[in-house]
C-alpha cells in the first residue's frame, strides 16, 4: 500500500532533531542518577508546573489524540465528556483528598500505600495486576505508532517497533523518571504547535463555529441534549456518561493509576504534588481544542467523511487525512514529530511506572529483600531493558484488537475501575480491613472478566462496545466496594493509632499556604467551576 504522506528532507530533519533531543536529555541526567529515590522519583525535587504538563503529557499520547479525533468525527461534541466529565472533577480530587495521603506517607508507589493501609496480599495482588497492565498499554502505544507510520510513511513495522523501543530504552536507562517528566513537557508544547494550525486552517474552511451549526447535522453539537435519547450518536445514557465514566473509570484512572500519580510523587514538597493534578487540570480543559475541532471539521472537508461514505468510514485515519489536507511539508514534519514524541512518551511512562513497580513491590518484596539501595538502582536499570522487551511482544498482541480506543478502556476498567473502591474505602473509612481490600479487589478484578465473558457471549447486549465498557467498570466498582465492606465487617480491625497518615479524619489535615493564590483547593475550586461553565456552554 502506498504511503498516505510525502515526506522531504525538512521533514526528516525535524524529526531525526527531536529523536536526538530525547536521547541527549536522558545522557545529560545520567550523572545524576546516584540513588533509587532519583531514579524513580527524581529525587522528589521537581516543582508543581513540570510535574502538572508531565502529569497531563503522561496522558496525552497520540493514540489519545488519534482515537479521540476520531471519536469525534463518530460522536460530535460529545466526545468532550471524556474531558470536562471524565477528568477534571477527578484531577481536582486527588490533589485536594489523596495527594496528601500519598505524598505524606512517602510511599515511593501505589502499591505500597495498599500495604500500609491494608495487607501485603492487597499490595501483591495489585502490584501484579498493575505490572500486567503497564506492559499492556506500552504494547499498545508501540504497535499504534508503529502502524500509523506504516499508513503514513510506508515505514515497516517492525523496524518501527524495534527503533522506537531502542531510542525509548536508552533515555529512561540514563535517566530515569526524570528524562521521561521533561521528554514529556516537550512533548506537551510539540502536540500543541504540530495541531493548532489544523485548527486554524480547518476553521477558516469551515466558516468558524457559525459554519459548524450551520453544516452539522444538530445531534453531533451538543454534548448533554440528546443523552438516553433514540438520537444519541454517543450510544450512552446519562447513568453511564456520569456514573461509568465520570465517577468510576475517570476517578479510578487518575487516583490509582501509578502511571500518573508517579509524577506527583516526584514534587519537591505536599504543596506542589497536591498542584500537580489541578496545573493539569486546566490545559486539559483545552485539549478538546485540538482534537475535537478536527474530527468535526473531518466531516465537513474529507470527501472519505461524507454523508455517503459514513457507514464504512475509517475513523481513526480522520487526524491523518486532516494533516495530509491541510499541513506544508515543514508543518508536517513538525506534526509527525508531535505524534512520534507522544507515542515514545507515552510508552516511557508506562515503563518508568513499570520498573518503579516490580523493583519495590514485586522484586525487593517477594525476590530479594533487604539490600542495599544501590542494588535495587541497578535492578531498576535492568527492570528497564526487561519492560521495554515485554512492551515488543505485547505490541503484537495488541495487533489482534481492531479498537485500539476500546481496548485502553477494557484494560482500564479491568484494573483501574475495581481499586478506585479500595482506594475510596481505604482513604476514606477506617473500618475497611487489609482482607476486606485484598477480596474486595480481587472479586472486582474478576467481575469485571465475567461481564466481559458475557458480553462477548452475547447474553449482555449495550448501544456499543463504549457503553459495555462503562457498565463493565460500573459492576467492577460496585463489586469491590460491596465484598470490601461486607469481608471488613467480620474481620479484624486495624488500631486507629496505625492509620494516621492513611485514612481522612485520622490525620491532621495539611496547612495551608498563607498566600491563598497558591492554595490547591482555590485552584481546585477555579477549575471545577469553568468545567460546569463549560458544559453548560456547550450542552
Amino acid at each position: 500500500m502506498a504511503p498516505v504522506i510525502t515526506l522531504n528532507a525538512v521533514d526528516y530533519a525535524i524529526i531525526a532533531g527531536y529523536i536526538l533531543v530525547m536521547v541527549l536529555v536522558g545522557y545529560s541526567l545520567k550523572k545524576y542518577m546516584k540513588t533509587g529515590e532519583d531514579f524513580f522519583l527524581s529525587g522528589r525535587s521537581l516543582p508543581g508546573w513540570i510535574t502538572g504538563l508531565a502529569f497531563l503529557s503522561a496522558n496525552l499520547g497520540a493514540l489519545e489524540v488519534i482515537g479521540m479525533v476520531a471519536n469525534s468525527a463518530k460522536y460530535g461534541i460529545a466526545t468532550v465528556h471524556f474531558y470536562w466529565v471524565g477528568a477534571i472533577p477527578a484531577m481536582v480530587f486527588l490533589g485536594i483528598f489523596m495527594m496528601p495521603f500519598y505524598y505524606g506517607s512517602k510511599v515511593r508507589t501505589v502499591p505500597e500505600y495498599l500495604k500500609l493501609r491494608y495487607n501485603e496480599a492487597t499490595r501483591g495482588l495489585n502490584a501484579i495486576s498493575f505490572a500486567i497492565m503497564t506492559v499492556l498499554m506500552s504494547g499498545i502505544s508501540l504497535y499504534a505508532m508503529a502502524l500509523l507510520f506504516k499508513i503514513m510513511l510506508g515505514w515497516p513495522l517492525t523496524g518501527s517497533i524495534l527503533f522506537a523501543a531502542v531510542v525509548v530504552l536508552l533515555y529512561v536507562f540514563w535517566g530515569g523518571l526524570s528524562s521521561s517528566i521533561y521528554n514529556e513537557v516537550i512533548q506537551f508544547f510539540l502536540i500543541w504547535l504540530g495541531l493548532l494550525p489544523i485548527v486554524f486552517l480547518g476553521l477558516k474552511e469551515v466558516g468558524g463555529f457559525a459554519g459548524f451549526a450551520a453544516k452539522l447535522q444538530e445531534t453531533l453539537l451538543h454534548s448533554v441534549k440528546y443523552l438516553g435519547t433514540s438520537n444519541n450518536p454517543l450510544g450512552v445514557d446519562w447513568f453511564g456518561v456520569v456514573m461509568g465514566l465520570g465517577f468510576v473509570l475517570s476517578f479510578g484512572y487518575w487516583t490509582t493509576d501509578f502511571l500518573v500519580v508517579q509524577r506527583a510523587l516526584a514534587s519537591k514538597n505536599l504543596n506542589s504534588a497536591r498542584m500537580t493534578p489541578i496545573i493539569a487540570s486546566f490545559p486539559k480543559m483545552l485539549v478538546p481544542l485540538i482534537v475535537v475541532i478536527p474530527g468535526l471539521v473531518a466531516l465537513l472537508v474529507l470527501p472519505e467523511f461524507s454523508q455517503a461514505a459514513l457507514p464504512t468510514a475509517d475513523y481513526n485515519s480522520a487526524l491523518i487525512l486532516l494533516m495530509k489536507h491541510y499541513l506544508p511539508n515543514g508543518l508536517l514534519g513538525l506534526a509527525i514529530t508531535a505524534l512520534l514524541a507522544s507515542f515514545m512518551s507515552g510508552m516511557a511512562g508506562n515503563v518508568t511506572a513499570f520498573n518503579t513497580i516490580w523493583t519495590y513491590d514485586i522484586y525487593g518484596s517477594y525476590i530479594k529483600k533487604g539490600q542495599p539501595d544501590s542494588h535495587y538502582l541497578k535492578v531498576g536499570k535492568y527492570a528497564t531493558v526487561f519492560g521495554i522487551a515485554i512492551s515488543v511482544g505485547t505490541a503484537y498482541i495488541a495487533q489482534s484488537f481492531p479498537n485500539l480506543m476500546d481496548y485502553m478502556q477494557l484494560i482500564f476498567s479491568f484494573f483501574n475501575a475495581p481499586l478506585f473502591a479500595t482506594f475510596l474505602l481505604g482513604m476514606f473509612w477506617k473500618k475497611a480491613t487489609g482482607w476486606g481490600g485484598f477480596w474486595g479487589l480481587l472479586v472486582g478484578i474478576l467481575t469485571a472478566a465475567g461481564h466481559f465473558i458475557l458480553y462477548k457471549a452475547g447474553v449482555l447486549t449495550y448501544h456499543s462496545d463504549m457503553a459495555a465498557n462503562f457498565y463493565q467498570a460500573i459492576w467492577a466498582w460496585l463489586a469491590d466496594f460491596v465484598v470490601t465492606i461486607g469481608v471488613s465487617l467480620f474481620t479484624a480491625k486495624r488500631d486507629p493509632k496505625e492509620l494516621v497518615g492513611l485514612v481522612f479524619g485520622l490525620t491532621p489535615k495539611p496547612k495551608a499556604d498563607a498566600r491563598w493564590y497558591a492554595r490547591p483547593a482555590v485552584w481546585g475550586t477555579l477549575a471545577i467551576i469553568i468545567a460546569i461553565i463549560l458544559n453548560v456552554i456547550f450542552w
